[in-house]
């Protein structure tokens, strides 16, 4: 029988920690804030009951030194580890050294980590659970001759994907044989180098695609979803806005977008929370999952303010043994929601990072207003980590209001210091492809290419 949670290590930083750390201390757990040499001073650290410093800033000796955190969960005494997003969260061999350890892995067991992990293991474990997938090849490639008879099947333009990849990264486009023989190298090298895997895949590139995902959340017997999200905004496949849910679906294809998801995680006796990503044909109006993240999202908040259940509480729930104590029927999808990520970015040179000090900072307030943040007066944001800041949450009785309510957040918002992106937040949501919801993945990234658009200063 699983134990409870007794006392809780962190083992990420920023916004995430300080969620995981408040969402611990409103259930009554004690927690630690494993942070490196660059976050002692950081809100998170601040929260905590206790922190475990695991090294230098640099990532690879602290929150990606597996050792380093497992030497702060023995020193600290703690019986749990909560990994947040990024870093360690995904990486199966962690897990199971947590598991090793006598201790809680927050999240999934390590073989379901490892097998969603896999993304072409990931895509059969999809089909033989009946889930569409894009079409595309079997297994994974390591040979340019199999690679160009599996292109041959698949079509072009197709994606060459690292099988260990994840985040959006590990992707390249090829729109003929002459272009996907010179990428299939470029795409294994860089697979190799960042993942350990040179191992990749092939699938069908969908030109009208929207990125949708399905939260879902079980406890190792039963799952259940809490309807999508719409993160079709995205920059070199990063996500800056969502939404929830998504604005073109109708009732029929959510049901049965959902129903997908939870039949993947059922067949996965899967336990925590998970996200499944999907990608929508606009043209076709069919949907194919594409991948599996099996750790808590940055953008899960909007998941939580359509449905009132509160993830994070939940994964720490589960994690203790307890039971999912919900059933479909109890979760109701309440209005609209949306997300916006302020990163330490410049849109004015080409997003280039922008880490510095907050002088001036003022968050939004008000009904249906959401900030998840770690800043405060005075931080000194680290230059070792990723840009996110802050994320802007809104809630509406519908897409129109939680529209207008994202825009009087963002003019309630003050943030100087550092060049940001709240400037392009506020242009965004003029724009009219976006208030008519008349947008995929390409769409943002053809805008911000466009010289007639006004500059994004990096005005607060």
């Amino acid at each position: 029988m699983t134990q409870a949670i007794t006392k809780l290590l962190v083992a990420n930083r920023g916004e995430i920690a300080v969620r995981i750390i408040r969402a611990a201390k409103a259930l009554g757990i004690p927690t630690v804030a494993a942070c490196s040499e660059a976050d002692v001073d950081s809100m998170a650290a601040q929260l905590a009951d206790e922190v475990q410093v695991l090294g230098p800033a640099r990532a690879d000796r602290s929150y990606l030194n597996t050792e380093a955190v497992l030497s702060a969960l023995k020193a600290s005494g703690a019986n749990a580890v909560h990994p947040g997003y990024g870093f360690l969260s995904e990486n199966a061999d962690f897990a199971q050294a947590v598991q090793a350890c006598g201790a809680i892995f927050v999240g999934p067991d390590a073989q379901t980590i490892r097998q969603m992990g896999d993304k072409a293991v990931a895509r059969r474990t999809a089909m033989l659970a009946g889930v569409p997938v894009v079409p595309g090849s079997e297994g994974e490639l390591h040979d340019l001759p199999s690679a160009r008879e599996a292109a041959a099947q698949v079509g072009f333009p197709l994606l060459i994907k690292a099988s260990a990849g994840g985040g959006g990264r590990g992707i390249r486009l090829a729109r003929d044989l002459a272009e996907f023989e010179h990428e299939f190298a470029k795409a294994r090298g860089e697979a190799q180098a960042a993942f350990g895997n040179g191992g990749v895949y092939l699938e069908r590139f969908i030109r009208q695609a929207r990125h949708i995902e399905v939260q879902v959340l079980g406890d190792g017997k039963h799952a259940v979803h809490l309807f999508e999200r719409e993160c079709s905004l995205q920059r070199r496949r990063q996500k800056i806005f969502e939404e929830a849910p998504s604005p073109v679906l109708s009732t029929v294809q959510r049901e049965a977008l959902c129903a997908s998801a939870v039949k993947l995680a059922q067949a996965l006796n899967y336990r925590g929370a998970g996200t499944l990503e999907y990608l929508y044909d606009d043209v076709s109006g069919e949907f194919f999952f594409i991948e599996m993240n099996t750790r808590i999202q940055v953008e899960h908040p909007i998941s939580e303010m359509i449905t009132g259940i509160d993830l994070v509480q939940a994964m720490l729930r589960i994690a203790s043994g307890e039971p999912l104590g919900l059933q479909q029927s109890d979760i109701v999808l309440r209005g609209a929601a949306i997300e916006m990520r302020v990163n330490a970015e410049d849109p004015t040179r080409d997003f280039f990072p922008s880490p510095g000090q907050v002088e001036t900072l003022h968050w939004p307030q008000g009904e249906g207003v959401r900030v998840d943040s770690h800043l405060f007066s005075g931080y000194k944001v680290p230059a070792y980590y990723d840009s996110l800041l802050a994320k802007i949450i809104v809630h509406g009785n519908d897409r129109t209001q939680a529209l207008q309510r994202a825009r009087t957040a963002l003019a309630q918002t003050t943030l100087t210091g550092m060049a940001n992106t709240l400037a392009l937040h506020r242009q965004l949501l003029e724009q009219p492809w976006l208030i008519t919801a008349q947008f995929n993945t390409g769409t943002l990234e053809t805008w911000l290419a466009d010289p007639a658009r006004h500059r994004c200063g990096d005005a607060s």
